[in-house]
């Protein structure tokens, strides 16, 4: 059995897109190369969460996540897309609800429909017992309200979900945001821009974080690190996240892949799903 300190899992990768098509096999063996042992691939409307359902069942290492990014509009009315989203969570390899949060940067929603269809995706998670995968951009506070508001419904209710209710992909924010979610039970998403020279506040933030809230994430093909930044990522890069962390907490290399490991099996109950 291979040692848990030689497999590295990337929490955020979105292999499904159409960047992939030409050579989609080559990277996912490019992944396994390096160790990558799970892929887990969130969705961003329903018809992406179905494709990666359906990529997933040929890709053993690929674990689907299912929801409605706060940048995309649902191409059907409510009920509609909120009774397909529910049934595509029940698939057997879907592991969480994601990409779903709040985005003020783009607003290509308003900020109430985008508060709107997020409390409507937690509430799914809540009934199907599965992790969230959180988009935030420039709506720390907004969504801490949101998040803080919905883990107390979790604690009420008593919820499985309660000690590990999922990560915050590709961290961006402040010090302070990132306290209060990882006070709330959140994991903290770290992507290749902790590579990059002109983040030092990102790398101060990381470097206060205990590892074990810490989860290793591409989200390729964008935010490819250093020494690859400009190109198409893909999620044998994950190791050059892995290696950033443990240089700027002081850590062995091995130390952070066989945690983060740990993290990532925990929070999406990976640990079954070999």
């Amino acid at each position: 059995m291979e040692s848990i300190s030689n497999q590295l899992i990337d929490t955020h990768c979105h292999i499904d897109f159409e960047d992939f098509n030409i050579d989609r096999e080559k990277i996912l063996d490019n992944a396994r190369n390096v160790g990558v042992t799970h892929i887990i691939n969130p969705g961003i409307d329903l018809n992406s969460s179905e494709q990666i359902i359906n990529l997933s069942q040929k890709i053993g290492l690929l674990y689907p996540a299912v929801g409605i990014h706060p940048n995309s509009k649902p191409e059907y009315v409510e009920k509609v897309w909120f009774s397909r989203l529910k049934e595509l969570a029940k698939q057997p390899k879907v592991i969480a609800i994601g990409e779903i949060g709040l985005d003020y940067y783009r607003k290509s929603n308003s900020i109430d429909y985008q508060k709107y269809i997020l409390k409507l995706q937690l509430a799914l998670a809540v009934e199907m017992n599965l992790p969230v995968i959180i988009h935030n951009r420039q709506a720390g506070n907004d969504l801490i309200e949101v998040l803080s508001d919905w883990t107390n419904r979790l604690k009420y209710e008593n919820s499985l979900l309660q000690s590990s209710p999922g990560v915050l992909h590709s961290f961006s924010d402040d010090e302070l945001i990132a306290k209060r979610a990882i006070d709330l039970g959140f994991y903290i998403g770290v992507t290749g821009p902790i590579t990059f020279n002109n983040t030092k506040e990102l790398k101060s933030i990381i470097s206060k974080i205990s590892l074990e809230h810490l989860l290793l994430e591409t989200d390729a093909p964008f935010l490819t690190p250093h020494p690859f930044r400009g190109k198409r990522n893909e999620p044998a890069n994950v190791i050059y996240i892995a290696r950033k962390i443990a240089e700027i907490q002081n850590l062995p290399l091995e130390r952070v892949i066989k945690q983060t490991t740990l993290n990532a099996k925990s929070v999406f109950r990976l640990r079954d799903r070999n």
